[in-house]
């Protein structure tokens, strides 16, 4: 079992990476992408590791089902779509917006409380018929307005303040980096911005995987368990129409996922088996398969990834290679190319 003590930060250093991923394309490999691997056996050992998982950095996004976690034990009593919505990198579906408004809705407070950036939809195929129809960025539209709606309304229940809830400093902000402690087993070596405007905590990837690990494993009834069951019960809500953390989820029962920018992806099993991997370069063409892979590591069927294994590298219109996971990744993944 876990042990509920949490452990000195993560050193702040340049993370020691490893090659992941090769770019193969006609049998030679062009190029290659490193990165950091680690699975975690259902006791929360450390089973494979690859790369640097103990350096300090940033989940970016994959840390949105503990911060969802961290409203749920304020007392934010979402279930079902709307919670998944709020550990949500949204698409920007009418969906989406949708939900959005509702939790406002009962929060009591406008669209005008929200303080994240500005932006357009962030799926391409969203971003393109608002484009087409004339429509601007707006807060409501970027993938990170559920979050934020669920912490307004997280602060009207505590009666916090609305104004400064993006502030480290504010109950809500500090509420919810005890909660990544808490889970994680480790102090934040560090706190930043993140991309929308909210505060961003630096853990190592070993205890993001821990985190991930605990929310899916939980007991029923607890917050984190409503976490886990609303994402793996509505992934669409979590992401959007044809993201691969949702398919990830409808393929492989029971699974937890979430994505985050610049090449983060965890996933945790109800057993609590977990992977986590940093692609250093961000690169979503290496994020998926060596996730895939990570998780046939960790005992998932490698029939039920096959889907996940990479996009062809095409030439002349025909497939001529693919991004690969390394061998010592994929012991058990038959690969998709030569």
């Amino acid at each position: 079992m876990f042990s509920s003590s949490v452990a000195d930060a993560p050193l702040i250093r340049e993370p020691l990476h490893a090659p992941v991923a090769h770019l193969i394309r006609g049998g030679v490999v062009e190029g290659i992408h490193y990165g950091s691997v680690v699975v975690l056996g259902a006791d929360g050992r450390v089973e494979f590791q690859l790369g640097d998982i103990e350096a300090a950095f940033y989940p970016r996004s994959a840390l949105k089902p503990v911060q969802a976690v961290a409203m749920v034990r304020a007392g934010l009593p979402l279930d079902g779509e709307l919670l998944s919505l709020a550990a949500a990198s949204h698409s920007g579906e009418e969906r989406h917006l949708a939900g959005t408004r509702r939790i406002l809705e009962l929060a009591g407070v406008g669209e005008d409380a929200l303080r994240n950036v500005p932006d357009m939809p962030f799926g391409p195929a969203v971003r393109d018929a608002w484009v087409r129809e004339g429509r601007t960025a707006s807060r409501l539209a970027q993938n990170c307005s559920g979050k934020h709606a669920a912490m307004l309304y997280t602060c009207v229940l505590n009666g916090w303040p609305l104004d400064g809830y993006l502030d480290p400093s504010h109950p809500l902000q500090q509420a919810i980096a005890e909660i990544v402690e808490d889970l994680t087993g480790q102090r934040i070596a560090r706190v930043t911005v993140d991309g929308c405007g909210a505060p961003l905590f630096s853990v190592s990837l070993n205890g993001l995987a821990r985190a991930v690990s605990r929310i899916a494993s939980a007991v029923p009834g607890t917050p984190e368990a409503r976490v886990a069951e609303a994402m793996r019960a509505h992934p669409e809500m979590a992401s959007g129409a044809g993201r691969d953390v949702a398919a990830l989820m409808r393929a492989v029962p029971g699974l937890l996922a979430k994505d985050g920018f610049e090449g983060v992806q965890v996933a945790a099993l109800p057993d609590g088996r977990a992977v986590a991997v940093k692609i250093a370069d961000g690169a979503n063409r290496a994020r998926v398969p060596v996730a895939a892979a990570a998780l046939a590591w960790a005992g998932v069927s490698p029939e039920l990834l096959t889907e996940f294994q990479g996009e062809a590298l095409l030439g002349g219109g025909e497939p001529v290679g693919c991004v690969r996971p390394v061998r010592s990744l994929e012991p058990v993944v038959v690969s998709a190319c030569a």
